[in-house]
């Protein structure tokens, strides 16, 4: 993709315990990028450090949660995985396919897929790179488990 950031906006609480922006930035790079996560539920608001880590597949076993941007090139396909995690996932551009057990469904700009940990993989349609964003929060197993 040939402009793959996106701009980041986090906001928190200032030194006078007024409401503000913490950090105004432009993420890109990476297939998997972390915009933010947190360690426990509920989350702790109270920091003003940046919890952005690095993508790792640890993140899909975090007691917390996890918000993550996702770049899938054109014509390539996700190994068959399952995580213990519920996924709220919102594509942004490009169209992709969620591939299941059972079938699979193409999905659009806008189209929003709610992933209970079941095993799935995802293909980018057409001749563009698909971008999806998405929220992992950790679940209880379901079939057989995370493979990831």
């Amino acid at each position: 993709m040939s402009d793959n950031s996106i701009r980041r906006v986090v906001t928190g609480i200032n030194e006078q315990g007024r409401s503000t922006v913490l950090f105004d930035d432009s993420q890109s790079g990476a297939t998997a990028r972390v915009l933010w996560a947190t360690d426990s539920l509920p989350a702790d608001n109270a920091s003003r450090a940046d919890a952005a880590p690095a993508f790792g597949l640890e993140r899909f076993r975090s007691p917390g949660t996890t918000f993550m941007l996702f770049e899938l090139p054109a014509g390539q396909t996700s190994p068959m995985h399952a995580t213990d995690t519920i996924d709220y996932i919102v594509v942004l551009k490009g169209r992709l396919e969620l591939i299941l057990e059972t079938g699979s469904v193409e999905l659009a700009p806008g189209d929003c897929v709610v992933a209970r940990g079941v095993i799935h993989a995802w293909r980018a349609l057409g001749d563009e790179p698909a971008m999806s964003v998405g929220v992992l929060a950790p679940a209880e197993p379901v079939g057989a488990g995370a493979t990831i």
